[in-house]
């Protein structure tokens, strides 16, 4: 019996260096991903080296010609461009190769759009996107209008019916969503402020996109919640996490802190995405201290972190204590863990390192703690019950006078129950 197998979208990517720049090979190997992340398939590539852009074109005269004749040697559906194009690039590509056409804006546009699961996810891109169309109501028009029946692409029915909106009818949707997503981000700021208050200290993880983020969350579920429903999901894709997750791990010594797992990061992430998810995004900036995941075993993984850094500064988080954990460290060393200074080698899918990791966040974080000894009268049962929860307790002793309490805690309950410490 046949398989009913369906038939990718096939697809030209296109694009142009600008005077050899550094890691350009790289980027057309990402668009590759973000193709196939798309659930299409890359059937020719083109590229071009200029000195500058051509502004009408994107790609010189000469070059459109030749991308045509590969489009049809290939038997190509869609053409993606490695680059952001503008609203007049696009309507002279159209015009002139007469086929839908894809930047890498809206590719990743169209990835999140899948992706998307809670409401504020959904929200945000939808917002994302109206805000990349509006500009581009013209080229759009005629370009996505023929994507429409593609499979590989999730704007079938929906996005053509998109594109018969008029301007002032997009403008009056994202006026709409934008209040929707007013409110969505005021339950999350009112979450922000009771998590802010509870005093707990709060630990981000970012990155580039499928660095393994989700995979050290999860690791830490395993090792200190035991509750597979708090595991988010992960996946060796990218983009897989749009949510934004918050777990709180508590360690064995009563310590605890919120760990909260964002958005991947890339190159040239689109400006209209960062912005929508700025709500998502501010869970980093409030963050005491950052752990910059890094797939070592990626031969470009210090572009990855130089993509990082400048989206943090973007984001003014860049003035946060970091960590750097380089994750799948098992797949190009011998010996694990290794730690220098503020930086750790590891692998959290087997968990090699994570202690260690634990130890080097206790050493940021805690650093508001104090040993000391707490006399504290017999009827006072509820502040013994508070230590044993909130600090950790070295040694019980029951005195006449009362249960002495050695321990460390935090320098605030030292300094509330001041009255019970044990004099010298």
């Amino acid at each position: 019996m046949q398989e009913n197998i369906e038939q990718k979208v096939q697809v030209l990517i296109v694009g142009v260096n600008i005077n050899d720049k550094e890691y350009f090979n790289e980027s057309m190997e990402e668009l590759i991903s973000l193709v196939e992340a798309c659930n299409m398939e890359v059937c020719g590539r083109i590229e071009q080296n200029l000195k500058v852009v051509n502004k009408p074109l994107y790609i010189g005269t000469g070059k459109v010609v030749e991308v045509k004749e590969k489009a049809k040697e290939c038997h190509a559906e869609v053409i993606v461009f490695n680059n952001e194009l503008s609203p007049t690039q696009l309507r002279n590509l159209q015009k002139d190769l007469d086929m839908p056409i894809l930047d890498r804006t809206s590719l990743i546009l169209e990835i999140f759009s899948t992706r998307a699961k809670t409401r504020e996810a959904k929200l945000q891109v939808e917002v994302a996107k109206l805000q990349y169309m509006l500009p581009r109501l013209v080229g759009l028009h005629e370009s996505l209008g023929r994507q429409g029946g593609a499979s590989g692409l999730s704007n079938k029915g929906a996005g053509e019916k998109k594109l018969e909106l008029d301007r002032r009818r997009i403008e009056d949707k994202l006026t709409e969503l934008r209040k929707e997503l007013e409110e969505v981000e005021q339950e999350r700021n009112t979450q922000r402020k009771q998590r802010n208050e509870s005093g707990i200290p709060k630990v981000a993880l970012v990155g580039y996109t499928n660095a393994g983020k989700s995979t050290l969350m999860n690791a830490m579920v395993d090792m200190y919640l035991k509750d597979d429903t708090k595991k988010v999901m992960e996946k060796d894709m990218l983009f897989a996490t749009l949510e934004t997750s918050v777990r709180k791990i508590t360690l064995e010594n009563n310590k605890s802190f919120l760990l909260s797992d964002t958005v991947g990061f890339i190159s040239e992430l689109p400006h209209n995405l960062v912005k929508a998810f700025r709500s998502t995004l501010e869970e980093v900036k409030c963050a005491d201290l950052l752990l910059n995941v890094i797939d070592y075993s990626d031969q470009n993984y210090e572009e990855h972190i130089k993509v990082t850094k400048e989206t943090l500064k973007s984001l003014g988080a860049d003035e946060i204590p970091v960590i750097y954990v380089f994750n799948k460290s098992d797949l190009m060393l011998d010996r694990l863990p290794l730690i220098d200074d503020n930086e750790i080698y590891m692998s959290a899918s087997n968990k090699k390192g994570m202690k260690e990791l634990i130890e080097l966040i206790s050493s940021r974080i805690y650093t508001d703690y104090i040993d000391c000894e707490m006399l504290v009268p017999f009827d006072k049962g509820n502040i013994v019950s508070y230590f044993n929860n909130h600090a950790t307790i070295k040694e019980t002793e029951y005195l006449e006078s009362g249960t002495l309490l050695k321990m460390n805690c935090k320098l605030s309950d030292y300094n509330k129950y001041i009255e019970y410490v044990k004099k010298a």
